[in-house]
């Protein structure tokens, strides 16, 4: 086994760990990755550890056509110059040629984690343009993650500019668990359905009480946190156990009088309405337009430069990247 194959990760493709969520900005996030998925166009995933940015990885190349061939995973935050050449798509059992090779896709994962010289060696091999690639560069689809912030590691001179933008053909951000907690659920049934098979134990259900808890939660480690969670009280077969291990300070309390305000006020509620039905036409006019984004602004009637800010608001987008 080479170097480079303690950084390189074969994934199991399939659809058995997608939970596809049903609030408004998961079913957006489908939306887009259903769009997107044939095409070619790089893309970058962007949320906090436990987001679930891997599985909507898996999710992008499943929808692909080069679905038949394999996913890469290379773990950015293990690479170094020594064992991430400018060649570093071949390993000694050909189960990946990403240079010159198979047309898979290959997920870089931590991509921020990347320090100067891998960063410089991947810019070497990523085609400038969406198409045939030369020869000796990648012949794969380029899907990256990260946790961090990549404006803010350009400006610091941590990230090069030159590849966010090879990279960073669409950036989609996926929301903590505690902005889509109409999710959490569906989650729990499927990891307890899950680990229940796993563990070779009785399907069982959580009672009210440890639902309300987990709505109630904030879960700083999002859905990897949710899933431990889950985890635990179905291999032990005890829900209060698992009350004592949630943080208390990030419990979200409110007082009644809290809720009362918020649940009536009618200046919240138009808020709410108007910026979803703002994001469903945006999505439906970028759908027509094949994801132009120019076009799209044209459809909407309203300036390129705002189309760029409200995708950013809805996260889908980066307003410094261009159509």
């Amino acid at each position: 086994m080479t170097t480079l194959q303690k950084t390189e990760t074969v994934l199991e493709i399939g659809d058995s760990h997608f939970v596809p969520g049903i609030s408004p900005a998961m079913r957006a996030l489908e939306g887009v990755i259903a769009e997107i998925a044939p095409t070619n166009i790089p893309v970058l995933f962007v949320g906090e550890s436990g987001t679930g940015k891997e599985v909507f990885a898996n999710r992008l190349h499943r929808l692909s056509g080069r679905q038949d061939q394999p996913l890469v995973k290379f773990s950015c935050a293990t690479a170094s110059a020594s064992n991430f050449p400018a060649g570093f798509g071949w390993n000694a059992n050909g189960v990946m040629r990403a240079i010159d090779g198979e047309s898979g896709t290959v997920l870089f994962d931590e991509i921020s984690e990347l320090d100067a010289a891998c960063q410089r060696n991947l810019l070497s091999v990523l085609p400038e343009e969406e198409g045939t690639p030369s020869r000796g560069q990648l012949n794969a689809r380029v899907v990256s993650t990260t946790t961090r912030n990549l404006d803010e590691e350009m400006r610091a001179g941590r990230f090069r500019s030159e590849l966010f933008y090879r990279i960073n053909g669409m950036c989609l951000r996926l929301p903590p668990l505690r902005e889509r907690k109409e999710d959490i659920p569906q989650l729990v049934e499927f990891f307890l359905g899950k680990h229940a098979t796993k563990l070779g134990r009785q399907r069982r259900s959580i009672s009210e009480q440890t639902l309300n808890r987990f709505m109630e939660y904030s879960w700083p480690g999002n859905i990897r946190e949710l899933e431990n969670a889950v985890k635990k009280i179905v291999a032990l077969g005890d829900e209060t156990r698992v009350f004592q291990e949630l943080s208390p300070e990030v419990l979200v309390t409110r007082t009644g009088a809290e809720r009362s305000s918020n649940s009536h006020s009618l200046k919240v509620a138009a808020k709410a309405a108007s910026r979803e039905a703002e994001r469903e036409l945006i999505l439906e006019a970028l759908n027509r337009t094949r994801w132009n984004r120019k076009k799209a602004a044209q459809a909407l009637q309203i300036s390129y430069k705002s189309l760029l800010y409200k995708l950013k608001r809805i996260g889908f987008g980066d307003p410094t990247v261009n159509s």
